[in-house]
């Protein structure tokens, strides 16, 4: 097929985009953390930039998009084999869509690295990275995008189900090995700079305009429609958690504010090719009202989720993708459209990838707790893994 230029420069501008919100990831989660953790929780998004991007281009892309069978690719592809220059896919050259896919496989692990920070060995951190990107996000990436048993069934635009519900399943499943931090629920472990948490909640939600509508993989009026989506949804379910608190404490935070913008750039990633702005506002606020409740139940069932990875990436991963099968009109329909089946793909697509990425997890730390170990000892935790696992201070005054 012939190659189409604007095509390709919107696709390597958006690669570049979705690579930009790692930082922005390590600036958000950073911020949430204690001082004596900032280095730590920062260098658990930015090390993810080289193992995943190294593993990717030699295994991962084969895994995830060649032919295969139904649950995972083949090795046809393996270090890139029989790809070159010229190669193509779509309307732009193939390299330009296995640098943009690489970005979605970076970004994914290191959501899940909020859950656990100031208690994972990095070296845990490292082997579970590898081990879980393979086990868990390449076959699921096959599924849905590269010709498994859910491509062309269930319906994700751009991830909501590949990336967020993975990575927030598989967060709160790693919790059973780590346990809680030490000092929670009877302590207060307060982020220790929120201005951090604000910049990297921006720099997310620009980056996150790559992520979506380069999703399209062309620069056409799907590209725009998911832009508008991603601009429109992410601010109604900022509001709406700020809102919510407000009634519910008294007072508006900075903090809710962010993580509510952060909600809903999730909650809209799987629908934003497939919906109308308005409906992207109506998933907006159903995701600020529902990943708001989510958060403040971890409370009530006692689980230790650092940074409300579950809270935020799986339930809101899982609300966009249901809500993609009742808003759809775009490409595809949903249930307010007369086809109430596609909900039940959803559903399906949902329950299938839970079960799958919390066995795998599940497996995958067993067998590193009883290896390499995950937790750090008690004189580490409390000191800081920035001084014990890096050797480092955040801040030197």
């Amino acid at each position: 097929m012939t190659i189409v230029f604007a095509d390709t420069a919107w696709v390597l501008i958006s690669s570049a985009l979705v690579l930009f919100m790692l930082p922005g990831l390590a600036l958000f989660y950073g911020g949430m953390v204690r001082r004596k953790n900032v280095l730590s929780s920062m260098m658990h998004s930015f090390v993810v930039m080289g193992i995943v991007a190294v593993l990717w281009v030699v295994v991962g892309y084969s895994l995830a998009f060649s032919p295969g069978n139904w649950f995972v690719g083949g090795l046809d592809h393996l270090f890139l084999r029989g790809i070159d220059y010229n190669s193509t896919t779509g309307t732009i050259p193939t390299y330009a869509f296995i640098a943009f896919q690489g970005m979605f496989a970076i970004i994914t692990p290191a959501l899940i690295s909020g859950a656990v920070v100031g208690r994972i060995k990095f070296k845990s951190y490292i082997a579970f990275v590898i081990i879980w990107s393979l086990l868990v996000y390449a076959p699921v990436c096959h599924w849905v995008w590269g010709g498994g048993f859910l491509t062309g069934e269930a319906l994700d635009f751009a991830g909501g189900t590949v990336v967020h519900i993975t990575s927030g399943i598989s967060a709160l499943a790693i919790l059973v090995f780590l346990g809680k931090r030490r000092g929670y629920g009877v302590d207060v472990i307060k982020p220790h700079n929120v201005t951090l948490t604000l910049l990297g909640a921006g720099l997310l939600w620009f980056g996150w305009f790559g992520f979506n509508a380069g999703s399209a993989l062309a620069a056409n009026k799907i590209a725009a429609l998911a832009f508008m989506t991603t601009f429109v949804a992410p601010a109604a379910a900022g509001l709406t958690w700020m809102i919510v608190e407000w009634f519910c404490t008294g007072k508006p935070t900075a903090l809710g504010f962010a993580t509510g913008i952060l909600a809903g750039l999730v909650a809209i990633t799987p629908a934003a090719g497939f919906v109308t702005p308005m409906a992207a506002i109506a998933i907006g606020i159903v995701a600020g009202i529902v990943c708001y409740s989510a958060v403040m139940l971890k409370g009530k069932l006692g689980y230790d989720d650092s940074l409300d990875v579950f809270g935020v990436h799986g339930v809101g991963g899982t609300t966009g993708a249901l809500l993609t099968g009742v808003f759809a009109t775009v490409g595809a329909t949903g249930l307010l459209s007369g086809n109430a089946h596609q909900l039940f793909l959803q559903f399906e697509g949902v329950v299938i990838t839970m079960i799958y990425a919390i066995v795998c997890t599940l497996v995958i730390g067993f067998v590193l707790d009883k290896t390499l170990g995950l937790k750090v000892s008690v004189s580490e935790e409390n000191i800081g893994l920035d001084q014990m696992q890096h050797g480092e201070k955040g801040y030197n005054f």
